[in-house]
Formats: C-alpha cells, structure tokens, sequence
C-alpha cells in the first residue's frame, strides 16, 4: 500500500509542478488553438513546436542549408587569401 500511495504522492507533486511553471496552461492555450485550426494540419507536432515559440523542421532546414553556403564561402575567402601571395591582388577565378 506504501508504493501506491508514493507513487501517487509523487504524480500529485509533478502535477502541481507542472501548475505552478504554468506548463499546463501552455499546453491547454496550444491544444485549444490546435482544436480551433478550420484545417487540421498535417504535421500537428510541428504546428506544436511552432505554437510553443520552437523552431519548425522547415526553420531547421533551412538553417542548415544556409551554414552550408556560408561554410562554402569561408573556405572559398580563405583559398583567395591563400592564392593571393605578397602582392595582395585577388586570385583568378
């Protein structure tokens, strides 16, 4: 009878936890706007994340994609800076 009554001692804690870091009324506010959608969309985790203020798998990707570019370009200026020697003037492309 012990366990029962810690186990539910402890999901009683986590719950006013999650009251008191107003996760539930997060939650709720994200849910409710969810339920409110005319359409439903399709990647309903994703409308989540975006709902909570996190980045979409679209904002990730295209993150990558441009530090991809940008990793490009450094490595391009610096193999100028290297092929430019001593008189300064920029490499032929």
């Amino acid at each position: 009878m012990t366990t029962y009554q810690s186990s539910e001692s402890k999901k009683e804690d986590f719950r006013k936890y999650l009251e008191k870091s107003n996760v539930i009324d997060a939650l709720t506010k994200v849910l409710v706007t969810l339920y409110e959608e005319p359409e439903r969309p399709e990647k309903p985790v994703e409308f989540i994340k975006k709902a909570l203020g996190g980045p979409s798998q679209s904002d990730y990707d295209n993150l990558r994609a441009e530090n991809d570019e940008l990793k490009e370009r450094i490595a391009k200026l610096e193999a100028d800076l290297r092929a430019r020697g001593d008189d300064g003037a920029p490499a032929e492309s």
